[in-house]
């Protein structure tokens, strides 16, 4: 074993919490230090406080009848409850169905049926797609029925339906009524709940693309999201005395996890912000003394270039994280030395992993920052093997890269057949990330051998697209690649083939997709042609095509 890793693995502890034993504990410790702020409004909570909500919000959907093990989806951008609701289903055994603010009707009907999820808080709207539109087009009984005797024939299991926030909607519960039914329910049924937990309970369900087909939902544990939140923020060298900036989206591990579970775990104050505005986060880490800010490379770029940088005092800051896509080693030197994060960290992971399953530190020079995303976490074996076999490779040769340990999700839910394929009877997981090892153990991604885009943070699977796409009439076929973008890492790109007769431009194909998948899956390049290059046998390059998007959207490294 290496010694960093070595070192790392010495102080390991396998701290089996459920999510509300350590938000309790840190509570016990730090009482009336400030735990939650909205820099934009005048929205404060010590722990304490927060605590208390959470404990009011869980005893509510208690008595709106939420059971251990039900689905609570979440489907909302960074407002406040959202944090309370994370904890408030935690500390009752419910598990938290975290839902992408991007989906669309087609996308989110999938998700509630295959999840067969119980219970959706929502909000109203984001930009120009109304939420509650949405599901009352989705589940229209709303309108009818009485909330308290919801049958919705799509969605049979579906059985409540909450706004988070203030707002009365047709059917639905609020969360002032969530949070005044909290007397229906005394402490010791409360703490009898909270008694049968086990920490290796699934308590988080997120859905990915992975690296085949139609999102899947993730089931991660107590442990896995806790254990995994307090290794992220020790090796930040986070302590009460931090405030972190979280503009990054609660719905992804991102948020939820490196953001919310590290500072828990740590008693360090979480300054949200409910969307993300590169203003806005300047504003913020100058008005509230941040000392870490969270972003993919995309969001430290806008702040930087931002003509109104220079206005802000961000000299507080000290650490951070920059993950979600590849970090450019000259916007990582800027970030340390023009917004003060010379202990800004790297975090590398799939959603599978809880996430994070190599991580660098505050203690590693800069090019090793730059250059690799850090060693295995404590807890995590990591290694570089044959994607077949799982066999350990050489250093310095390039395989999959593999992890195992307690943060591998419990499995996709009722996909047997999917876990099977992600995760080896020995328990390593796989990456389907490309990657070397280096003789201390420092690991770099060099490549992928799935498909899958990633678009300034967010996945995009080829082939969910592409089903889409080939709804549209007038197309023969499709196929979606990556195309090398400086903004986003990667762009959508299509290569489609119209029917005989029919003439198509690429503005047609994205009026097609408008308000009906998500704005980060539409292609930003489209190539119409007469057909893709094929193997011998007739199979689909698509490796060639990726190589021909670059040549032929080079502006896209460019913008």
């Amino acid at each position: 074993m290496d010694e960093k890793v070595r070192e790392r693995q010495a102080l390991f502890e396998l701290r089996e919490r459920t999510l509300g034993q350590i938000l309790d504990e840190t509570v016990a410790r730090f009482p009336e230090r400030e735990a939650v702020v909205y820099a934009d409004r005048d929205y404060r909570q010590t722990w304490r406080e927060f605590a208390d909500v959470v404990d009011q919000f869980a005893k509510g959907l208690m008595a709106l009848g939420v059971q251990k093990g039900e689905k609570v989806a979440v489907w909302a951008t960074n407002v406040p409850y959202w944090v309370a609701l994370q904890f408030a289903t935690a500390k009752i055994g419910a598990v938290l169905l975290t839902v992408n603010t991007n989906y669309r009707e087609h996308e989110l009907r999938y998700l509630l049926t295959q999840s067969e999820c119980e219970n959706i808080f929502l909000i109203d709207s984001l930009r120009d797609h109304d939420y509650i539109d949405t599901l009352y087009k989705i589940a229209p009984e709303l309108r009818v029925q009485a909330r308290d005797a919801f049958v919705c024939k799509s969605l049979p299991h579906l059985k409540r339906v909450c706004f988070l926030g203030a707002e009365k909607h047709r059917g639905m519960y609020s969360v002032p009524e969530i949070l005044a039914l909290s007397v229906m329910v005394d402490d010791a049924e409360y703490q009898a709940r909270q008694a049968s937990l086990d920490p290796w309970d699934v308590i988080n369900m997120q859905y990915t693309s992975g690296t085949t087909g139609f999102p899947r939902g993730v089931m991660l544990t107590h442990v896995g999201v806790g254990l995994n939140g307090y290794w992220i923020g020790r090796h930040q060298g986070f302590t009460e005395q931090d405030r972190l900036c979280l503009p990054v989206p609660l719905f992804h591990c991102y948020g939820c996890v490196l953001g919310v579970s590290a500072c828990v775990n740590h008693g360090t104050c979480m300054v949200i912000l409910e969307s993300y505005n590169p203003l806005k986060v300047l504003a913020a880490v100058d008005g509230e003394r941040c000392t870490a800010l969270y972003g993919v490379p995309t969001m430290f770029l806008a702040e930087l270039e931002h003509k109104l940088f220079k206005r802000f005092d961000v000299s507080s800051l000290r650490t951070g994280i920059m993950a979600g896509s590849v970090c450019p080693e000259p916007l990582m030197r800027r970030v340390v030395e023009d917004m003060y994060m010379k202990e800004i960290t790297i975090c590398y992971g799939l959603t599978e992993a809880s996430p994070v399953m190599t991580q660098s530190d505050i203690h590693d020079s800069l090019p090793v920052r730059c250059e690799t995303v850090g060693c295995a976490m404590p807890g995590i074996e990591v290694r570089v093997g044959d994607p077949a076999t799982c066999e350990e490779l050489p250093r310095g040769e390039v395989g999959e890269i593999l992890c195992r340990g307690y943060n591998v999700m419990k499995g996709y839910y009722k996909m047997p057949d999917d876990t099977a394929r992600a995760i080896s009877p020995e328990g390593w997981l796989h990456s389907g990330d490309l990657g070397v090892m280096d003789e201390h153990g420092y690991v770099r991604v060099t490549g992928r051998i799935k498909d899958m885009i990633i678009r300034g943070g967010e996945n995009v699977y080829p082939r969910e697209v592409e089903e889409f796409l080939l709804q549209m009439p007038g197309v023969l076929d499709v196929q979606v690649v990556a195309v090398p973008s400086r903004k986003y890492g990667e762009e959508v790109g299509a290569f489609v083939i119209p029917r005989p007769g029919v003439e198509l431009l690429p503005e047609d194909v994205r009026d097609f997709c408008r308000g009906k998948i998500s704005r980060f899956k539409i292609p930003k390049y489209i190539a119409l042609v007469n057909g893709f290059p094929l193997t011998a046998s007739g199979k689909i390059q698509k490796y060639k095509l990726r190589e021909i998007a670059a040549e032929r959207w080079p502006e896209a490294m460019e913008k």
